[in-house]
């Protein structure tokens, strides 16, 4: 979970604590007004779990404040969508972004990708990543730690071949064509791609262009153990570990998948890609 989510719910949870105090309870007290458990209020008032906005009429009114709701409630919306700046996170470099993206792969068992304009990050091979690393060091200004970024990149790829995992990858025909590196090193990744397929842990499905879209190809996301929901943009991640908000991605993630063509039919069109190379 991102720092700057997990202190505006520490903030949040002083506020909780605060009309708690003012209201003459304790802890103990406003767990049995509300008939939660007294970990519940504990867990609320120091940041340890998110509020829903149930919890959070529920607290004022319990506490004789029910003007409280309205404010409480329009804090959560502020950080439920939590935005991580680029400009924050690439301070110290890629490669720190890079171990935070693996520590979420680790904890996961069943992680769902959806790319529409490059190959996403865990089947990317060593040269391609290093020319989209550096592309995004230019735009961002950000350090120049490259190599130590791609290397990151490519450990992380180990987990593809532990027993116990499950990647579903699905992506846009246009993120096989977008020539974000020279033709053989595009070349090269096609291969890699076709070597993936077959693997016991990986479902990669392409959605080729003649395909009857279900919704727009927009901005890749990954989703991790149906509890995160990591989306780029080009200023911000985003890091969505509401319910509401993963449901609407794995529906997204389900209509896109739907649309998409999986083993031989996959290998076909990464095929064409690699003829339209003229790479053979």
């Amino acid at each position: 979970m991102s720092t700057d989510f997990q202190h505006a719910r520490i903030a949040l949870g002083l506020q909780l604590r605060e009309l708690r105090a003012e209201g003459g309870l304790t802890g103990r007290e406003l767990a049995g007004r509300l008939g939660w458990p007294q970990s519940k209020v504990s867990k609320l008032e120091t940041g340890r779990q998110t509020a829903t906005r149930d919890d959070l009429k529920a607290w004022a009114e319990g506490v004789g404040q029910p003007h409280a709701a309205a404010g409480l409630v329009a804090r959560l919306q502020a950080f439920e969508s939590h935005s991580r700046s680029w400009r924050r996170q690439l301070a110290a470099g890629h490669r720190p972004v890079q171990d935070t993206l693996t520590v979420e792969c680790e904890r996961s068992t069943v992680m769902r990708a959806w790319a529409s304009s490059m190959v996403v990050g865990m089947l990317q091979t060593a040269d391609y990543a290093r020319h989209v690393f550096s592309a995004y060091v230019d735009l961002h200004q950000s350090p120049r730690d490259v190599e130590d970024a791609v290397r990151a990149r490519i450990q992380r790829q180990e987990s593809l071949y532990r027993p116990g995992k499950q990647y579903h990858i699905v992506m846009w025909e246009a993120a096989l064509r977008a020539l974000i590196c020279p033709p053989a090193v595009m070349a090269a990744q096609l291969d890699r791609l076709s070597g993936v397929i077959g693997l016991d842990t990986v479902s990669l499905g392409i959605v080729p262009f003649e395909a009857s879209l279900k919704l727009p190809p927009a901005n890749g996301f990954w989703i991790y153990d149906e509890r995160l929901v990591i989306v780029e943009d080009w200023h911000a991640e985003l890091w969505l570990d509401q319910p509401d908000n993963v449901a609407l991605y794995l529906r997204t993630w389900e209509a896109l998948a739907g649309t998409a063509v999986y083993g031989s039919d996959a290998h076909r069109v990464i095929s064409r890609c690699r003829r339209a190379l003229g790479a053979g």
